[in-house]
């Protein structure tokens, strides 16, 4: 006779499941989205080492490539209005008790040089990790000096998160390597002479300041591609470049990577487990790794593919990894047939969904052009949006440039795009603001285009400002006002009598974009003269902003023409001479605009005597700032420097060396 209990037991399994759908387990993290899909079974493993070879050889033959020199090489060797403008007011930096990193995404934690708990700052300096306690600022002290029984491994960035310090750096060598084969302590592998190059995620214990305590290490065989923290999850990608004399004779070769929870000897995956993307084979190991740094004691999440990454966009919910590529053809010139780049490209997107110390594939897309960089991509609600150039700058024909942006849906099927942005130019910055978008393309002159980005079906373009220069990065300061960090340009002709567009100063610039069909340059500032630069051109990191203390501040190498009377050679503006090396700091509000307020440099009067037309003291570059209550502290690896904030007095100096 059948128990009465078995007609009920699909009903109570429906009840569990909706259970803890709706939340009912809580990881301290946000909920993840359970409409997401476990890996998908589609995405094909390698398998034997005859596979391997025979997709390789399938790479070389279609030439679907990143890189022309890696080519060369393997043949010789929706959100609503509500929730953006919370994001904006995210992004423009809420008034804390100190600042912090820069970041993309709220909630999402981006590695850098330099962190604070509001007491303590963090910093790499050279070789070491130091910890300083900075309050009160006028007994600024290191406390502790973290440093690496290894000489080859350099420390890069650093995470900081409650009472654990990640340490994020590179490990190289040249040397014979030993390690297991397939993650059985038997049976070892000898290679001699091998390159290994590493990235390695070191976990510290801080909660005693003074005495930091190694928790855990993370290593994966490969370069340093990107990172995230979201919450307590830690996400480390690296890139493993295949070397094709090494993979013919020994394909079954796959990365290393170490987790000490596991134990300290270097593993490998067997190819019967790493899969590989089979519509954009590249002689690559693309490695992602996650772990929890609430459970220090549990294993880490890893998975390797064939396959590549140039960006990474990171949300709550997922990681999205772009991938560049080109197509190449054949020319026949006498009696040889010339390989060249073709104008076509595209760039591949793979998808992997975040769960607490966990990573899963999602799925892959694709749409026309390259992007620029991490800025191209964002996420909003279950759509992904990119912008992407296609053709070429210097092309007048049916291949010259344009621009276009793509919104895809949460499979990465394309549901709307823009093309044809602005053609013959190309974008030099992107920024996605809930429903709208502002795009800045260059040749000449710059256009700052405005976008609509609410109906994911219909992304249309509001207006357009044409004004001289260009923004390399564009930052929100609220939901109708942008800041724009780039260069000034003037227009010259060459010798040939050629009209171009020659970069100066910095500019730095407050679009209103209020009138979105109209949008303003409301205020403008211009730093040096040509050869100016800053590391915030190409790392937003380095910017410090805060909205409620009108404060706008970032590191600065300034060049200036000596003689006034000069200033153009042959029609070309010239460069300038090395004047200035530090911290410019500025007001900034919507009535006054930009204000210059002043600027702070570690170089002494000495310094700048002996300094050369483009040299002065390395270790004395100021490379972050960043502030703890009313006091501004900057950091290069020479010395810590304490000012007012208001008043930009100095307080205090710590030297680090």
């Amino acid at each position: 006779m059948k128990s009465p209990w078995g007609k009920y037991r699909a009903f109570i399994a429906l009840v569990f499941i909706f259970f803890l759908m709706s939340g009912g387990v809580s990881y301290g993290l946000a909920k993840p989205d359970t409409t997401l899909p476990l890996p998908s079974p589609e995405l094909p493993v390698i398998g034997t080492s005859e596979n391997l070879l025979q997709l390789l050889a399938k790479f070389r033959e279609n030439g679907l490539v990143n890189d022309y020199g890696t080519l060369r090489a393997l043949e010789a060797s929706p959100a609503t209005n509500k929730q953006a403008a919370n994001k904006v007011e995210s992004l423009a930096g809420a008034d804390t008790q100190y600042s912090q990193t820069n970041v993309q995404v709220k909630g999402v934690d981006e590695a850098d040089l330099v962190k604070t708990d509001g007491k303590y700052i963090y910093q790499v300096n050279q070789a070491k990790v130091l910890i300083i306690e900075a309050v009160p600022a006028d007994q600024m002290k290191v406390i502790a000096a973290i440093e690496f029984e290894d000489a080859e491994f350099k420390p890069i960035e650093l995470y900081l998160a409650d009472d654990n310090l990640i340490v994020v750096g590179s490990y190289s060598r040249s040397i014979p390597i030993l390690y297991d084969d397939n993650q059985i302590q038997a049976k070892q592998r000898y290679m001699p002479n091998r390159f290994f190059q590493s990235t390695r995620g070191i976990v510290y214990d801080i909660k005693d300041k003074s005495h930091p305590v190694k928790v855990r290490e993370l290593e994966l065989e490969g370069s340093y591609l990107s990172s995230r923290l979201v919450y307590s999850s830690f996400y480390l990608l690296t890139n493993k470049h295949l070397e094709y004399y090494t993979i013919q004779e020994q394909p079954h070769l796959t990365p290393l990577w170490r987790d000490t929870v596991r134990g300290n000897g270097m593993l490998s995956e067997e190819l019967g487990k790493i899969h590989y993307f089979p519509d954009c084979i590249s002689p690559n190991y693309l490695t992602i790794a996650a772990l929890d740094l609430k459970k220090p004691h549990e294993k880490a999440d890893i998975h390797s593919y064939l396959g590549s990454g140039d960006q990474v966009y990171a949300s709550l919910k997922n990681i999205y990894v772009a991938f560049d590529r080109y197509d190449y053809a054949e020319m026949p010139i006498s009696n040889e047939k010339i390989r060249y780049r073709s104008p076509d490209s595209s760039t591949a997107i793979y998808k992997f969904s975040l769960e607490p110390g966990k990573v899963n594939y999602y799925g892959s897309g694709s749409v026309p052009g390259t992007i620029l960089n991490q800025f191209s991509m964002d996420e909003t609600g279950d759509y992904f949006r990119i912008a992407t150039t296609t053709g070429e700058v210097w092309r007048s024909d049916q291949n010259t440039s344009r621009n276009n942006v793509y919104i895809l849906d949460k499979d990465l099927k394309t549901c709307g795009k823009l093309e044809d942005i602005a053609p013959g130019e190309k974008i030099y910055s992107t920024r996605f603001m809930g429903d709208r978008a502002y795009m800045v393309t260059f040749k000449k002159v710059d256009p700052f285009f405005v976008l609509d980005m609410k109906d994911p079906n219909n992304p249309k373009i509001l207006g357009k400002l044409k004004i001289p220069g260009y923004s390399d990065y564009l930052h929100p300061y609220d939901e109708n006002h942008i800041i724009g960090f780039g260069k000034d340009t003037v227009q010259a002709y060459t010798w040939n009598g050629e009209s171009q567009a020659f970069y100066q100063g910095m500019k730095v610039a407050v679009f209103d974009v209020t009138d979105v069909t109209n949008p303003v340059e409301m205020s403008r500032v211009f730093i040096g003269d040509r050869g100016t630069d800053s590391e915030l051109l190409r790392n937003h990191k380095a910017l410090l902003f805060s909205r409620e203390k009108n404060l706008l501040a970032f590191p600065v190498k300034v060049m200036e023409i000596q003689n006034n009377d000069a200033g153009k050679q042959n029609g070309i503006p010239e460069y300038g001479s090395f004047a200035f090396q530090g911290l410019y700091i500025y007001n900034i509000d919507l009535i006054n605009g930009l204000q210059f307020r002043g600027k702070i440099t570690h170089l002494s009067v000495d310094d700048y005597l002996k300094s050369g037309n483009n040299w002065f003291d390395r270790e004395k570059i100021i490379e972050r700032t960043l502030y703890i209550g009313d006091t501004l502290y900057t950091m290069s690896p020479d010395m810590i420097k304490a000012h007012d904030i208001w008043g930009l007095w100095e307080i205090d100096s710590l030297p680090l060396r």
